[in-house]
């Protein structure tokens, strides 16, 4: 297997008549957290669109090693896991029944779940504590606990890689710190997730950190090195500062 999870090669993409991103060349290692910050309009999730191949690009994209764009379809859906901002889903369909949309890439074509979808279901909405949830449809569930339920999803699919777009959206306090227990889990166990944040002193809990700005890399390094913190301030004009608070980087604004 490939060390680096994901590679980018003098990527481009284009929304309308509008650039976006600019020969993004990228590696993202395997095992890893790699945040992905900037400011509004850096192109974050178009970026994150393009490595999943949401969005039609020029460049290259490898997914562990090979080229994403020419892997059959169900190959990638099982290595790469995707978590969106918005994510649609019919309001109808119980918690259960949307987690195990994320085993579709593994399941045979008119067969039924296996018992390891089961079990891979189960262990995914335990691990968001939606479990209790499974019966109750998804338009029943505040925007916090819907959340929980399509985090749950993108984990059932048990992919190598997971991307997630601002996955902390209406999530509260408590259940931030959950998310972020369950990431370094989730890295612990040898998977690599990238995950574009708009908190930044939590975007600073990850291994490596990716700065851009007009979409362009600005930067990528680890959290911990004096490098990357400022260039994270520089890339916010200088109106915040990272600061160490009991051995862990924390952003404040400055007046």
């Amino acid at each position: 297997m490939s060390s680096m999870a994901l590679q980018a090669c003098k990527v481009c993409a284009t929304l309308g008549s509008t650039q976006v991103l600019h020969d993004i060349d990228l590696e993202l290692p395997a095992g890893r957290w790699i945040s992905v910050v900037g400011p509004n309009g850096a192109g974050k999730s178009t970026l994150l669109k393009v490595l999943a191949q949401l969005l039609p690009h020029s460049g290259e994209v490898l997914l562990l090693g090979q080229d994403a764009a020419r892997m059959p379809r169900r190959q990638r859906a099982q290595q790469l896991a995707w978590l969106g901002q918005h994510e649609a889903s019919a309001d109808d369909l119980l918690v259960y029944d949307v987690a195990m949309l994320g085993r579709l890439p593994h399941q045979s074509w008119l067969v039924g779940p296996t018992s390891r979808d089961h079990e891979a279901v189960q262990q995914a909405l335990r691990a968001t504590q939606a479990w209790d949830w499974r019966a109750r449809a998804l338009g029943q569930l505040s925007a916090g606990e819907r959340q929980r339920v399509l985090l749950a999803r993108a984990l059932a699919v048990q992919a190598q890689v997971l991307l997630m777009d601002e996955p902390l959206a209406n999530l509260d306090p408590p259940h931030q710190a959950d998310w972020l227990a369950l990431v370094h889990s989730l890295v612990a166990s040898g998977k690599t997730v990238v995950s574009v944040l708009h908190e930044v002193s939590m975007a600073l809990q990850a291994d490596e950190m990716v700065i851009l700005c007009e979409g362009r890399v600005q930067h990528q390094g680890r959290c911990a090195d004096v490098s990357t913190q400022r260039a994270l301030e520089r890339v916010f004009d200088n109106r915040i500062c990272v600061h160490s608070l009991l051995g862990q980087p924390v952003v404040l604004l400055k007046k």
